[in-house]
């Protein structure tokens, strides 16, 4: 079992910029973001995969995902945020090797999730 935690998550206008945060209780080798708009499907956001790093189409060139490794720390830097974006985002891991590092179908374990708002 790997305990997610995230944090950093809040209200902003579309313009702004907001950075996560998510703590594990352990090492995973694949870790990533996705989050679930009202009345929407859950979608993958970012994700790393050892050093290497995915990208949604919606969020590329915006959002820059990276971790610490020592800290056990995963972060998402999002930038020109627009109300599309709101959402709950969720922190999830996994041993190994996802299939496709952006489906959620893919991850094992999550956090509890953290709001972001953007308002127009």
């Amino acid at each position: 079992q790997v305990q997610l935690v995230e944090s950093g998550g809040g209200s902003v206008q579309a313009g702004g910029s907001l950075t996560l945060s998510c703590t594990a209780s352990k090492n995973a080798a694949s870790m990533g973001w996705f989050r679930q708009a009202p009345g929407k499907e859950r979608e993958g956001v970012a994700s790393m995969r050892d050093r290497r790093e995915y990208y949604a189409d919606s969020v590329k060139g915006r959002f820059t995902v990276s971790r610490d490794n020592a800290k056990l720390e995963l972060y998402l830097q999002m930038s020109n945020l627009t109300p599309e974006d709101t959402g709950m985002y969720y922190c999830a891991a996994r041993a190994g090797y996802p299939r496709d590092p952006l489906s959620d179908n893919d991850y094992l374990h999550w956090g509890q999730g953290i709001l972001v708002t953007v308002s127009s």
